[in-house]
């Protein structure tokens, strides 16, 4: 992949449970993070690149942070695989135009959404 100019390159969120939530997305959506000591890792697949730093915040749209949103062939199934690997349902799967989507927090509390046109 290259580096496009003024284009989103790389995102970070912070993580209060660091180890839970690198666990929890290679669970999930099969990330693979790369550790840059205690404190920070990085994630990369096929997609946006980013990476998880030690805090005691949480990113969360109630309050104003950017949502992250995935995409689901099979919303109900990805759904089930979050809440088995320890991520908590913020808002149950709902219609919107154009399809479905629920909301979810990882270990950490960040907040994230996935969202399916079927």
């Amino acid at each position: 992949m290259s580096i496009q100019h003024e284009m989103i390159d790389y995102v970070e969120f912070p993580a209060c449970e660091l180890e839970k939530t690198k666990a929890f997305f290679t669970d999930v959506f099969g990330w693979k993070f790369s550790d840059f000591g205690p404190d920070y890792t990085a994630f990369n697949r096929n997609g946006i690149e980013g990476g998880f730093y030690r805090s005691d915040m949480a990113s969360d749209s109630d309050t104003g942070a950017a949502l992250i949103i995935f995409y689901s062939a099979e919303l109900e199934k990805t759904l089930d695989k979050i809440t088995l690997s320890g991520g908590v349902i913020k808002k149950d799967i709902f219609d919107f135009p154009g399809g479905r989507r629920f909301h979810f927090c990882c270990p950490s509390g960040n907040e994230f959404a996935v969202w399916s046109d079927k």
